[in-house]
């Protein structure tokens, strides 16, 4: 999976002063506050500086291949900068040393509801998702009550929420396990659980969404990518995605939302660019912006 962020100061707004104005900024027509609104927040008035990982596709890479990145340049875009990255792979400290460090004030991709950051408003919501290569048994499938998945060797990433489902249908004896925390410069737990599928080695895999649909549609042959959308919901394969900002950058959160709300329309068009199996908020799937 991944998901991952922490804490600044807060600000009284210009654009409140400004509402109504005739001759506002193009930003704050659209409903954005003009840059000096954030500056009491230390949020960078020139630059739209990002926390991300530099090797982790779909979400980002230095060579701006993720949709993560592409996220960002349409924010950059809407406020009038430039994007300044400031990577570190998402392991143990990603966000001490990213984000609570004050080196950038935004993560493009982070859980609803994890505490370590302050949330955005969600702006899209995905699953976990069975992968597998099509023909070989298991086409059809759509959960793991599935009684086929009982001689199934099955590939699930250690410490993640479709673990205890596993144990819970009493699969926990075919599972082989791929660690959760790697530095994805040199190494990656689902491009190692893909490989083992393509090999045979597993059957099928668990993965999160985007990254199933990523390396299901960029392998040759393609895999097959099922959300998980019928399992109990303790613990959940569902989330809400959010960007993550400091505790304390409210009115930064603010614009965010803004924005977010503004451009919802672009940026799920950008994440079903990128094959990311997106749900409406009663888990009915998303099939155009």
């Amino acid at each position: 999976m991944r998901p991952v962020t922490m804490h600044g100061l807060a600000a009284a707004l210009l654009a409140v002063l400004l509402l109504g104005s005739p001759t506002l900024p193009a930003a704050a027509q659209d409903g954005l506050p003009d840059s000096a609104d954030l500056s009491l927040e230390l949020i960078d008035p020139e630059f739209l500086r990002v926390c991300a990982d530099p090797n982790n596709l779909p979400f980002s890479n230095q060579q701006g291949e993720g949709f993560e990145n592409e996220i960002a340049e349409l924010l950059a875009e809407k406020l009038g900068k430039q994007v300044d990255y400031t990577w570190f792979p998402q392991v143990t400290g990603f966000v001490r040393n990213t984000l609570g460090a004050h080196k950038c004030d935004v993560i493009i991709g982070y859980p609803q509801g994890d505490e370590i950051v302050q949330n955005t408003n969600p702006y899209y919501r995905t699953s976990y998702a069975l992968v597998f290569v099509p023909g070989k048994g298991l086409d059809g499938i759509e959960s793991l009550a599935d009684p086929r998945l009982a001689e199934a060797k099955i590939g699930v990433v250690a410490g993640t929420p479709p673990g205890d489902h596993l144990v819970r249908h009493g699969l926990i004896d075919q599972v082989r396990s791929y660690p959760l925390l790697v530095d994805t410069r040199v190494d990656s737990a689902a491009r190692s659980m893909v490989q083992d599928l393509q090999a045979g080695t597993i059957d099928v895999g668990i993965l999160w969404g985007p990254m199933a649909a990523h390396y299901a549609r960029t392998v040759d042959p393609e895999l097959r990518m099922v959300p998980l959308l019928q399992e109990p919901d303790r613990p959940r394969l569902i989330y809400n995605i959010t960007m993550g900002v400091r505790a304390s950058d409210q009115e930064w959160k603010r614009a965010l939302n803004r924005l977010i709300r503004a451009n919802q329309k672009e940026i799920d068009a950008i994440l079903l660019d990128h094959g990311v199996p997106l749900l409406d908020q009663r888990n009915r799937p998303i099939t155009a912006p």
